[in-house]
């Protein structure tokens, strides 16, 4: 069953009072949207459920101070993305043009979820729009992480093909998404955007 704003409003007045329904009514509502959100940053299961489950008890543990006006979706969503950032950030070490991109990324974030999955889904139907061998070796390398030696070698193709294909994605993306779209592919591509937002 869907939650409404009204209702979003009254489960959070709910949670605040301490009802341990409304804290149950919660986790059956989101927790595995919102692992399965995650789980588009992580690219591992037990990564995006630890960040869930993370979140959700310390919402529970926060609970006495939820905002009368708190759009629960939209925190959980938001909570979600911070804690795979604060992840991000203890496993690489956050350059500056990485903490650029991080920064434009949280100003999407900003947004409501509708906007952020139309946001996503614009840049991915560009991704699809690649011609078809450049798109299979782009998401290859940004998708699977395969290095240009392992995808020269998976296709019987030269490195100098695959390093050409992706030089080609990457103008192409470049040109067709608006700069301030571009930050969502750090979203989809967490570990391996920032080369593909400043090429």
């Amino acid at each position: 069953m869907k939650i409404d704003f009204n209702e979003d409003r009254l489960l959070a007045a709910r949670l605040k009072s301490g009802d341990e329904m409304a804290y149950d009514t919660l986790m059956n509502q989101y927790y595995v949207l919102l692992c399965n959100y995650a789980f588009t940053f992580t690219k591992n299961r037990d990564n995006a459920e630890d960040i869930v489950q993370n979140v959700m008890v310390d919402l529970w543990i926060k609970r006495k101070k939820i905002k009368p006006e708190l759009s629960l979706k939209n925190y959980l969503y938001k909570s979600v993305y911070n804690g795979f950032i604060s992840q991000y950030r203890k496993e690489k070490p956050v350059i500056y043009l990485e903490k650029k991109h991080i920064d434009a990324v949280d100003a999407i974030m900003e947004s409501n979820q509708e906007e952020v999955q139309r946001l996503i889904r614009l840049v991915n139907r560009e991704i699809e729009k690649l011609p078809r061998k450049c798109r299979e070796i782009f998401l290859l390398n940004k998708k699977d992480g395969l290095t240009h030696t392992e995808i020269s070698e998976h296709l019987n193709i030269s490195t100098k093909t695959v390093e050409g294909h992706i030089t080609r994605a990457f103008k192409t993306l470049k040109d067709s998404l608006e700069e301030n779209v571009r930050p969502v592919l750090f979203i989809i591509f967490p570990n391996r955007a920032t080369d593909i937002c400043t090429k």
